[in-house]
């Protein structure tokens, strides 16, 4: 190096612009500059700064230089890497730097979050609320007592429980899902989750009670994949004979239930799933209210059968999940499985990419939003550690440790929380099937098996294949593995994972091949899922696999390392006795292991694990006691352990007794007693109305009032040929009816029909002020199809523009060009206007309220039916049967308060001058479920996702929204909105969301995009609507439109804003075809 003296400078400009940040996250051995009092660079560069900063490329350029002959081209190509290197790093400290100003803000939301929740809640924190520790890990003496939760206050599930018949749902939406032949390791979708999925489902599908179990994910027709994941239906198991021989029923059992969502023809990977979210509740919905008929005629005496419970897997499915369970009003569970939160932490912290970067190629925050999305709507969080709990549930804005348990300890005194929710945590592991494991007892030793398998040694061919290989074929994966080896018949180093960065299979390889002593004891194979050809594998994991074959070569492990290219999910046993059989160790050694599924299977298999300290092993050491914990950033530790574990016979052989003993305590029954226990435990809700008429004089009843229903579209259908000169559509015997005579009797008709009758609920002293209406039910329950009119077309002060009701009366016109299909086709207005409001704006355009089938108003916070409902004034009333719908987490009170206070807080600094405060209560569209404030400045109002996250931190769930051209700020409660009040009236009068055709403009209230995605057909109005209140929804740095709103899709089409009658018919026919052709 020498004419290089330059490099000195820059050496250290890269050490005081942050090498010590390197040097504090890698903690590398430090480097000895000089080497005989003479400086060495070259060391400096290839040991420590290049690897601290991780980049291949780097790597490349260095090979590069020290190839390059010529002095001055090799002097150029190390200035130019000291400069990359230097930015490099100066980045890296300033994304730290980024970062901890974020996570110090986000502490100080979080305990402002907290003090407003506690001082709200206006009663000091009891000794229960400060120490309760409920279904936490509590230590005792025995594993077993240790690996039990407290669950004394519950009643376990038992046997006893079998005439349930319950109906339970999970959804995992993203990789390939089939019950057998799992493609795992695939791809990085198709992992362990697919397995725990399945097996899950397999397993509920056995316990007492359980009638049916269906496992929604996604269909796809692609010639990329197999045919088998096309399939509608595929069934995991039949359901059991009960005690007596007699079958249960021919659909229960457990299946997977394919839903087509998005390009039919495509597999798309999960970050791509997102737009399509929507789409695949519509599908699923359909499903299960087929179902709830089906098992309504088989086990549920005519009532409809509703799921159980709602089980989301990961975020996409979550966020799925809490769509459904709100549309069902039926209680929800959440799995997490890996969270976007920590991820994020993770990739920062590497300092190699920046938020925006990451969020680009993972769209987290999009999945972040799903995750906080699925902890407002569930009841119960499943983790697989306490670690799981603390360290990464914890850093959501929807769950705080301390509050949970101060709200718990409250609601079980009894003590009003004000509308304040956490969902409850508990750690359930994971299951494992071991039907697949037969316990081998200790024997002889190994040696001779192999020894007669590969061959004597004196060259002599192989005897008599050994048990463990007579029952696999000559082309199983043991004999691949058998070929990488010199000596077989050494003990077994099993690595089982995929080749993904965070796994660390780099470290285990350098940890063995710089141990001398293991590697003449053992032999090491890397199980690394399934591959082809590593140039076409994605980046992280093509990187790992390159590296693991430059690490073989490096330490020169030829004969003593394997690493098959393929292996089957059937073959995984096999592997496990191998290594077992050798007397082998199982290891684990990734950064950090959520659960550690693959820990529990070698112990079940009798093999002892060396496994990280970070994450769910530890839980898993705690109750199996059959093996070590090590640093996983530490080679030495790593390789002593595995040495200590091979070396000592004894160790070795209680290691194996003990995972023998309490592994029974990992057993898909032990789990699911314990799901099932869980989930009772939750509050129970399902829909309660009844949606056939029951008695036959209220079926007569319903048959007249149906008759009259029909005199009246007959009336409509008159309006529109121009036998009426208005728009006016209402039931008018008079008009509709010329004899005499036939009034009269129409007359006696209505005078014998009863008004309608209700059960018992909170809503009984409002049901008494209803008057006589034409129909029991709405014609809704009629309707084949539904036109939904959602436009936001409103002027500055918030009023709707004067276009807008010329646009509801050319749809309305457009619609009943065609007579046979007005009769079977129903209307449905959609607005963030009270229901006063609506009435006077339709009236403006000489339309009554009757044109309407159902007016969704206050932003989907009342729903009402025209012409059933009344009050004695004459005014509407909203359906009771929605209002107890959507009252779920719904806290008025304590939602005014905190909603007010934070729009009146800036910088953490309440304004006190009311009268610059840029909002004043709305009392005119405020209703039971709709808190509404007009804005006096849009500019100085918080955005929705900021306001939603501080609410989260509160424990308040809702639903935030601006609206009318950001003049009205709106909270309604969590399973309220526009979007979910259609699917609402898909299971309430089973009109299927796939039948509407939902009109929009341009822009619209922050809802509005929520509104686009769906089955739903939509038409989108150019030149209406065209300013909205979307400028208000999402801060900088939050998920994006494309993130909600599919890029491409048939069921969206457009029209001009001014279009004809015709064209607008013109544009549904065009929709309605498209749709046909998916």
């Amino acid at each position: 190096m020498a004419g290089n003296e330059w490099i000195n400078g820059y050496l250290e400009a890269i050490l005081d612009s942050g090498a010590s940040a390197i040097e504090e996250q890698q903690k590398p051995t430090p480097v000895n500059l000089r080497e005989r009092d003479h400086f060495n660079p070259t060391k400096y560069f290839v040991e420590e700064v290049v690897t601290g900063v991780d980049e291949s490329d780097l790597h490349r350029t260095w090979i590069k230089v020290v190839a390059t002959r010529n002095t001055r081209e090799r002097s150029s190509r190390l200035e130019n890497m000291c400069w990359r290197i230097w930015h490099l790093t100066r980045k890296k400290k300033q994304l730290e730097w980024e970062q901890l100003q974020r996570l110090a803000h986000r502490r100080w939301e979080r305990e402002q979050g907290r003090k407003d929740a506690t001082e709200d809640m206006s009663e000091d924190l009891s000794e229960g609320e400060k120490g309760d520790g409920l279904g936490e890990m509590v230590p005792c003496e025995t594993p077993r007592k240790r690996f039990q939760r407290n669950i004394s206050n519950l009643e376990v599930w038992s046997d006893d429980k079998k005439e349930k018949k319950l109906y339970i749902v999970l959804i995992s939406l993203h990789g390939l899902v089939r019950g057998e032949n799992m493609e795992l390791g695939r791809d990085s979708d198709t992992g362990g989750q697919v397995k725990y999925v399945v097996e899950l489902a397999r397993a509920l599908a056995r316990m007492p009670g359980v009638y049916r179990v269906d496992l929604f994910t996604r269909q796809i027709s692609s010639s990329d994949v197999d045919w088998s994941y096309g399939e509608p239906t595929e069934m995991l198991t039949a359901g059991l004979d009960d005690a007596d021989g007699i079958d249960v029923g021919e659909s229960s059992g457990a299946y997977i239930i394919r839903i087509p969502f998005g390009p039919r023809d495509k597999y798309l990977s999960k970050e791509l799933l997102w737009p399509y979210i929507q789409e695949f509740v519509d599908g699923a919905l359909a499903h299960i209210l087929n179902m709830s008929k089906v098992l309504a005629e088989q086990i549920g005496g005519s009532q409809p059968i509703w799921p159980y419970v709602i089980h989301g897997h990961y975020a996409d499915a979550g966020d799925s999940a809490a769509l459904l369970s709100g549309a069902l009003n039926v209680p929800m569970v959440l799995t997490g499985h890996s969270l976007g939160r920590n991820k994020l932490e993770q990739l920062l912290k590497q300092g190699r990419q920046s938020k925006e970067d990451i969020n680009s190629t993972y769209r987290i925050m999009r999945r972040i939003e799903g995750e906080e999305l699925s902890l407002d709507a569930a009841e119960l969080v499943i983790t697989s550690t306490k670690q799981e709990i603390e360290e990464q549930w914890g850093l959501y804005d929807g769950f705080d440790v301390k509050l949970e348990k101060v709200l718990r300890a409250r609601a079980r005194r009894g003590v009003n929380c004000h509308g304040r929710f956490m969902p409850r945590m508990v750690v359930i592991p994971p299951g494992m099937d071991f039907s697949n494991v037969v316990v081998q007892e200790d024997g002889p030793e190994v040696d001779g098996e192999l020894t007669q398998l590969i061959g004597g040694t004196d060259g002599s061919s192989p005897k008599a294949i050994p048990t463990i290989w007579s029952e696999v074929s000559v082309g199983s994966v043991l004999l691949h593995v058998m070929r990488f080896l010199t000596n077989p018949h050494k003990p077994m180093i099993l690595a089982l994972s995929r080749p993904d960065p965070k796994k660390n299979i780099t470290t285990l390889l350098k940890a063995f091949g710089e141990c001398r002593p293991l590697r003449e004891l053992a032999n090491l194979t890397l199980i690394m899922g399934n591959r082809d050809n590593i140039d076409e594998m994605s980046g992280g994991n093509g990187s790992v696999l390159t590296t693991v074959l430059k690490l073989i070569d490096k330490y020169d492990l030829y004969g003593q390392v394997a690493y098959p290219k393929h292996h089957k999910q059937s073959d995984v046993p096999d592997i496990y006795r191998l290594a077992a059989k050798t007397k082998g160790v199982f290891i684990n050694p990734a950064l950090v292991e959520p659960f550690g599924l693959t820990l529990i299977e070698a112990a079940a298999h009798g093999l002892p694990m060396v496994a990280t300290k970070n994450g769910g092993p530890v839980d898993i050491h705690r109750v199996l006691n059959n093996g070590l914990l090590v640093d996983p950033h530490d080679q030495q530790e790593i390789a002593a352990a595995l040495l200590k574990l091979l070396s000592e016979k004894n160790l070795w052989h209680d290691c194996r007794k003990n995972g023998w003993k309490n592994i029974h305590l990992f057993s898909w029954p032990e789990h699911c007693r314990t799901y099932l226990t869980r989930v009772a435990a939750c509050r129970m809700r399902h829909p309660q109305w009844q949606t056939d008429t029951p008695g036959d004089e209220i079926v007569a009843e319903e048959s007249l009032n149906d008759s009259l229903k029909d005199v009246q579209d007959m009336s409509l259908r008159l309006s529109v040929d121009g036998e009426k000169s208005s728009l006016n559509g209402s039931f008018d015997v008079s008009s509709a009816v010329a004899d005499p005579e036939l009034q009269d009797q129409v007359k006696r008709i209505l005078s014998k029909i009863k008004k309608p009758e209700f059960g018992p609920t909170d809503n009984d002293a409002r049901r008494e002020h209803l008057e006589y209406v034409p129909s029991k039910y709405p014609m809704l329950r009629r309707r084949r199809k539904l036109i939904v009119i959602a436009l936001d077309c409103y002027d500055s002060s918030g009023a709707p523009d004067k276009k807008m009701i010329h646009v509801v009366q050319e749809i309305i016109k457009a619609i009943r060009l065609d007579t046979q299909i007005a009769r079977v086709l129903g209307f449905a207005l959609s607005t963030a206007m009270p229901v006063s409001e609506t009435i006077e704006f339709l009236k403006s355009g000489r339309i009554q309220a009757n044109e309407f089938d159902a007016l969704i108003c206050s932003s989907g916070s009342e729903l009402y039916y025209p012409g059933t409902y009344t009050e004695e004034d004459g005014k509407l009333f909203p359906d009771p049967d929605y209002a107890s719908h959507i009252d779920y987490h719904w806290g008025c009170e304590g939602l005014k308060k905190t909603v007010w206070k934070l729009l009146n807080t800036i910088e953490g600094k309440e304004k006190s001058d009311q009268s610059s405060s840029p909002i004043v209560e709305d009392l005119k569209s405020s209703n039971t479920h709709c808190i509404s404030y007009l804005i006096k400045d849009p500019s100085k109002v918080r955005k929705v996702d900021d306001l939603r996250q501080k609410l989260r931190m509160r424990g308040l769930r809702c639903h935030p929204m601006y609206c009318r051209n950001s003049t009205r700020v709106q909270v309604i409660p969590l399973l309220a909105s526009r979007a979910q009040a259609l699917r609402y009236l898909f299971v309430r009068w089973r009109l299927n969301v796939a039948n509407m055709f939902v009109f929009l403009g341009e822009s619209g209230d922050t809802d509005f995009e929520e509104m686009i995605s769906g089955t739903h057909k939509t038409i989108i109005m150019k030149g209406v609507a065209v300013k909205g209140s979307e400028e208000l929804l999402r801060t900088s740095g939050s998920y994006l439109r494309d993130d909600i709103v599919p890029p491409e899709t048939p069921l969206v089409t457009f029209v001009d804003g001014e279009a004809s009658t015709d064209q607008i018919a013109s544009a549904l026919k065009h929709v309605s075809k498209s749709f046909a052709r998916m």
